[in-house]
């Protein structure tokens, strides 16, 4: 009987654990109006500071990474560290010097303005 103890008691022995970085690909609605194209990104407990926005010969690269800070020894977890990547083809008509970005509980809101050249025009007719 003495065994069945040692089965249900738990070890006091705190292994150390080794955490993988999980990728994840973050979730993300585009619109688009006649100034700009408004991406929303949702990366939940990522701080601005682990957020990297790149933006290169056509290519919009999004990264985060979001970290949990543990204290003490875990008997159970179900949220891990977590690596959000993402990329996409952007047109060469986006005015690469007023993108602005914003970070508000968890979504990242990234505006991409278009140039002048690509914004659509009315032309006047004129009467002969």
């Amino acid at each position: 009987m003495s065994e069945r103890k040692d089965i249900a008691s738990k070890e006091e022995k705190a292994v150390e654990k080794t955490r993988e970085l999980i990728s994840a690909t973050p979730a993300v609605d585009i619109y688009e109006n006649d100034d700009e194209i408004l991406l929303h990104a949702d990366m939940p407990g990522v701080v601005k500071e682990n957020i990297s926005i790149n933006i290169d010969n056509g290519t919009l690269s999004l990264s985060a990474v979001r970290r949990f800070n543990n204290k003490g020894v875990s008997n159970w977890e179900e949220f891990s560290d977590v690596e959000y990547i993402r990329r996409f083809s952007i047109p060469q008509s986006i005015d690469i010097e007023l993108v602005k970005a914003e970070l508000k509980d968890g979504v990242l809101k990234l505006h991409l303005p278009k140039s002048d050249a690509a914004k659509p025009k009315m032309i006047e007719i004129k009467a002969a």
